[in-house]
Parts: structure tokens; C-alpha cells; sequence
């Protein structure tokens, strides 16, 4: 069995080594990649002060990359015995290389190993996800325009309010991305500061260059303050959870319409068949299994930020373990928001929408308020309208004008549509992912 990187020839009772460890060894195989990534910013940093020659460098690079190579090609493991990820790499270091891997971790300390794994883990993750919320944005878009002249009915209270549209209903999901955006760029912004050098939270005696490290890495900046960088933990994890959650908010609300519009009683919109369900005893159910399934999920990921806080908010500052439970409910948090992004675009790309719904006299008072408004414009004043309009329809005398004049901006017949896509990419845009992106390639290139 492997020794830990703590091990001083003690001996730990098994059943307390594997409550303490919980579900590290499993879910930091998420993390070797940059651990990987970290360890060959580290060392090259190591080699400039002085505490590694180069030629140690080259030979730790050259095997970093080999471990890298085992890591895509899904045969890394870590090992019974081993507790984490950081302690497999400079294991299989040490048993190719002897001194030159034990030498690796100087300056450094597995506090600022996982506080740099996580921030490059969350970066790219995070990277992922705001090109899949652009992609259902586009989407969504699309169909705004597609549809801009089909009218719907639009709710207050769910009862029949006032004339809405397709246009309108698939690009106020566009817009609420946009908004949802801006929360991802804070947390992108936040996570992307560099952590390493900060030590167990309070640095190191070693001449330690952290802006090599920063700039090797891609990171905007780093965490100046090495106290500050530990106490970061948590609180990174709880404000990106935020941005996931927002983003969770509008697929769930988005899903509700969906299956509601998909029923029967509404019929306004009709799923892709394969994205539908049937029933084991009713031959007619198509059911909208997918966005219900999705509702759920959305619905339970904007309970993260409250889960990540009630660990982490009686926290004094430095490094405790409860911050390892944290990783459980995190790390697996992104590939379900993705899941979910994927599926609602495959969806929204593939939805009907029902052009015929106003002819069902039932949406026929819905056009009551543009009578008032047609009356007040001919010089009637307002509440007198209001009045006539509701004894007409009272009466069952009213008949509605379809015929919808709206000019002003962000209403049925003036979307914004362009003015929303560019709030959205100039969001988007101002991340600058290419720069994490090109920092990451040239660690990997031999």
C-alpha cells in the first residue's frame, strides 16, 4: 500500500481513513487533468528561483505530459492507498524519476494544489457552459424571429390576459440568458485568479514567483493575499453555484411552459416525438418526460448555493476539512447544467408551435385592452373605454380587432431581437475563454 505524503511511519485505523477520504479518490479523477496542468507551471516556476535545474524540469515536464496523455486516454487511476489525485501524481513521479519528483512539491502545499485544481476544473467547466447557453440562445432566437408574427395568448394569474407571441415568448428566454450570462462572467471572473503559491494559507519561505505561475496558466490575476487565498474555498464554489443556478432558473421555468403549452388544453406548442414518452395502459400519452425531468433537476441545482453556504458559513479563515464535502455536491453540479443546456437546445431547435391558435373564440376577450386603447386614442378617456369594453363583453357583443399595432421597443412588433444579441455577446465576449484556452495548450506542448 502506498504511503501518504504526510505518513511519519504511524498507523491510521482503515474505517477513519476511508470516512475522512469520502468520495476524494472518485471525484478527483475530474481534477487530474489540472492537476497536471498545475504541476507543470509549478515546477517550470521552481526551475526559474532556482530549485529545480532544468534538466530535473525537463524530465518532470516530459512525464507530466505522459501522465497527461494517460489521463485523456481514461486509464489514469488512483490507487488503493493513495488519498487523492495530487498524491498519485507525484507517485508516479517519484517511481519514474526518483529525487527530481520528490522535489515537486516544494513551495507548495495540498491546500493550494486543490485550491488551483479546482479553479482550473470550475474555469473550463464553466467555459463549457457559457458556450452552451450561447448555443441554446441562438436558438431560441432563431425561433423568436421564426415565429415573431404568430400570436399566443398571454397570462396573469394563469387566467387569458392579453395578446402575446411566439416571437415574444421564445425571446424573453433569450434575453433571460443574457442575463444569466452576466452572472457566469462574474464567476468566471472570480474563479479566474490564481491561488498556487499561497501555500497551507499563509505562503512559503521559497523565493516563489506566483505571476510566472499566473501567466503560465492563463489566470487574469492571481489571489494576492495568501489567508485570503485559502478562505477563498468555498466561496468561489458558492458564487459560481449562483451563476448555475440562475441559469437553472430559467430552463426550469422555461420547462414548465413547455409541458404546459404541450398539453392538451393549451395545444399551443407540440415536442418532438422523440423527445416524448408514452403510457404502459393509455395509447395517446405523448408525455414531455424530458423538461419534466429537466424542471426537476434545474429545480434542485438552484438549491446549491444554500447547500455550499450552510458548510462553509461558520468557517473561520484557514484550511478545514469540511471543505472536502463541499467537492461532492460541486464538481458533479456542472455535468448535469450541461445535460440540461443539451437538451433544451435539441428541443427548442425541434419545437411547433400552433399558428391557429386565436381561432378559438375562447382568447377572443384577450383583445379587450387594445379596444380600450383604440378608443382612448380616438379622444375617449380611458376609464370611460375600460367601462364600454367590460359591458360589451359582458353583453357578449364584444368582437376583438387581431389586428396587433405594436411599434415600441421589446413589444410584439418590435422584438429587439439584434439588441439582445448583442448584449449577450459582448457579455460573452469581454471572458476572453481563448485566453485560459491558448495558456493550457502551451503547457502541453513537448
Amino acid at each position: 500500500m502506498a504511503k501518504k505524503l504526510w505518513d511519519k511511519n504511524s498507523t491510521i485505523n482503515p474505517a477513519i481513513e476511508r470516512f475522512t477520504v469520502g468520495k476524494d479518490r472518485e471525484l478527483d479523477l475530474l481534477l487530474a487533468p489540472y492537476d497536471i496542468l498545475g504541476s507543470i507551471a509549478h515546477s517550470a516556476m521552481l526551475q526559474s528561483i532556482g530549485m529545480l535545474t532544468l534538466e530535473e524540469k525537463e524530465l518532470l515536464h516530459h512525464e507530466l505530459r505522459n501522465i497527461y496523455s494517460i489521463v485523456e486516454s481514461g486509464e489514469f487511476i488512483i490507487e488503493e492507498g493513495v488519498e487523492d489525485v495530487h498524491s498519485q501524481v507525484e507517485l508516479m513521479l517519484t517511481r519514474k524519476l526518483g529525487d527530481a519528483g520528490k522535489k515537486i512539491h516544494s513551495g507548495r502545499s495540498r491546500n493550494d494544489q486543490v485550491l488551483v485544481d479546482l479553479k482550473l476544473f470550475t474555469r473550463h467547466e464553466l467555459q463549457d457552459i457559457c458556450e452552451a447557453v450561447v448555443a441554446l440562445f441562438d436558438a431560441l432566437q432563431k425561433q423568436s424571429e421564426k415565429h415573431k408574427d404568430v400570436l399566443m395568448p398571454g397570462y396573469t394569474h394563469l387566467q387569458v390576459a392579453m395578446p402575446s407571441s411566439f416571437g415574444l415568448w421564445f425571446g424573453a428566454y433569450a434575453e433571460s440568458l443574457a442575463d444569466d450570462m452576466l452572472f457566469l462572467q462574474a464567476a468566471y471572473r472570480m474563479c479566474n485568479r490564481n491561488p498556487l503559491g499561497s501555500a497551507a494559507g499563509y505562503g512559503s519561505s521559497f523565493p516563489l514567483n506566483r505571476t510566472m505561475t499566473t501567466e503560465l496558466l492563463g489566470f487574469d490575476s492571481m489571489n494576492y493575499n495568501v489567508v485570503y487565498s485559502q478562505m477563498g474555498r468555498g466561496k468561489c464554489e458558492k458564487n459560481v453555484a449562483f451563476a448555475l443556478a440562475s441559469v437553472a432558473g430559467t430552463l426550469s421555468k422555461m420547462a414548465f411552459d413547455a409541458c404546459m403549452f404541450n398539453s392538451q388544453n393549451f395545444g399551443f406548442v407540440k415536442l418532438p416525438a422523440e423527445c416524448t414518452t408514452g403510457s404502459s395502459i393509455m395509447p395517446h400519452k405523448k408525455n414531455p418526460d424530458v423538461f419534466e425531468i429537466m424542471r426537476a433537476k434545474c429545480n434542485r441545482l438552484q438549491a446549491l448555493p444554500m447547500d455550499i453556504t450552510i458548510i462553509m458559513n461558520n468557517l473561520p479563515s484557514g484550511y478545514f476539512r469540511d471543505l472536502q464535502v463541499i467537492k461532492e455536491l460541486f464538481l458533479p453540479a456542472f455535468a448535469e447544467i450541461k445535460e440540461c443546456l443539451a437538451m433544451a437546445t435539441y428541443i427548442i431547435e425541434r419545437i411547433e408551435v400552433n399558428k391557429e391558435i386565436l381561432n378559438d373564440s375562447r382568447y377572443d376577450a384577450m383583445f379587450s385592452v387594445e379596444e380600450v386603447n383604440r378608443l382612448a386614442t380616438e379622444g375617449m378617456p380611458f376609464r370611460d373605454a375600460y367601462k364600454k369594453v367590460g359591458l360589451d363583453i359582458e353583453a357578449g357583443t364584444f368582437v376583438p380587432d387581431k389586428n396587433i399595432r405594436h411599434t415600441h421597443e421589446g413589444s410584439i412588433g418590435n422584438l429587439c431581437t439584434e439588441d439582445i444579441r448583442k448584449t449577450m455577446y459582448s457579455i460573452y465576449e469581454a471572458m476572453n475563454i481563448e485566453k485560459a484556452r491558448k495558456a493550457e495548450e502551451a503547457l502541453l506542448k513537448s
